[in-house]
């Protein structure tokens, strides 16, 4: 089954971090770029940081660059979103992405005191 099956997030104070992981089924999870989005509550869902198929290149949203980290391990065919130093403006629900076109379920990540 072609799947991304995510885990992790959660509530956490601000400046805290916390880790996300997106696990690959079903396809060749090496072969296509890695994406992490997020959407708050009553907001777009906007793209939050890439990776590309090897992990060699990433890139990232002005509002998490030097806080957010994408990374991945094509040996456990899982990608990652390191976040530290958490705001109250991070809340929102959290979804990888690859470009074979398949989204992940979807974690809530609350950032609040």
């Amino acid at each position: 089954q072609v799947q991304l099956v995510q885990s992790g997030g959660g509530l956490v104070q601000p400046g805290g971090s916390l880790r996300l992981s997106c696990e690959a089924s079903g396809f060749t999870f090496s072969s296509y770029f890695m994406r992490w989005y997020r959407q708050a509550p009553g907001k777009e869902r906007e793209l939050v940081a890439t990776i590309s198929s090897a992990g060699g290149t990433t890139s990232y949203a002005d509002s998490v660059k030097g806080r957010f980290t994408i990374s991945r391990d094509n040996a456990k065919n899982t990608a990652y979103l390191q976040m530290n130093t958490l705001k109250l403006e991070d809340t929102a629900v959290y979804y990888c992405y690859s470009d074979r076109e398949i989204w992940g379920q979807g974690t809530q990540v609350t950032v609040s005191s």
